[in-house]
């Protein structure tokens, strides 16, 4: 067999397999249709969670720790009267502070005395879980009125949450078959199989409002008033949808 005739053979036999390979290796992309939907459910909330504070000095730890005891054991008594169970109530942060005696001016040769301590302050931080939300405003005053010092915030919450994220997911859902629905009619083409769910979900809560936190604190007379608002629980959900040949 001449040279060049084996040199195209060889070519051949190279070329071809390759030439299939490519072929069968390239496929069409699926085409697809993506829709996103929001669904949300609103209801009021029906817990609360208030924390509040108390900090006491003392020349010693001992005198310090007796007066912030007998202010939260105060506090307890008051909560119990309003018929707030133990289980509800929680220390949410302990701190003990020491305070030091400043420092005297010295040269600035002179070598750093040593800190003096001359007393303390302890930190006591409790959560009161409230599940009548009509009592929060009762809770804040009686706790300030039983010697509570520090009032950090108030949380609106709900206690079967779990439900209401189904309930907006559900919505959603819905919400998102239809659009698809509707653009494969628009865009006249069919939709195939369901390729893809993605979901999430959020609470937002209502921004807490006290209208007379400091008037509490201060020891006036009256109920504090409180609104609550509405708890909003938005869920989303995207659905990836093949597109029918």
């Amino acid at each position: 067999m001449p040279l060049m005739s084996l040199i195209s053979l060889v070519i051949v036999l190279i070329t071809v397999p390759m030439a299939a390979w490519s072929a069968d290796s390239i496929k069409p992309e699926t085409p697809t249709l993506t829709v996103f939907a929001t669904g949300s459910v609103t209801a009021p909330p029906d817990t609360a969670f208030v924390t509040l504070g108390m900090d006491s000095a003392g020349k010693s730890l001992l005198e310090a720790q007796r007066q912030n005891s007998a202010v939260i054991q105060k506090v307890l008594e008051h909560l119990k009267e309003l018929k707030i169970e133990k289980e509800r109530i929680q220390t949410s942060a302990f701190t003990v502070s020491p305070q030091y005696k400043p420092s005297p001016k010295r040269p600035s040769d002179a070598p750093p005395a040593p800190p003096e301590i001359i007393g303390y302050i302890i930190s006591n931080t409790v959560t009161v879980e409230v599940r009548e939300v009509e009592k929060v405003g009762a809770v804040i005053e009686e706790t300030f009125s039983a010697g509570a010092n520090h009032f950090h915030g108030l949380r609106w919450a709900l206690r079967n949450e779990q439900q209401a994220r189904l309930n907006a997911l559900k919505i959603a859902a819905g919400e998102a078959r239809e659009k698809a629905t509707a653009l494969s009619q628009a865009v006249n083409v069919k939709l195939g199989r369901l390729m893809n769910v993605t979901e999430g979900s959020r609470v937002i809560a209502p921004m807490p409002h006290v209208g007379r936190a400091m008037a509490a604190v201060e020891g006036a007379g009256g109920e504090v008033p409180i609104s609550s608002g509405e708890m909003k629980v938005e869920a989303t959900v995207t659905l990836i949808y093949e597109i029918a040949h």
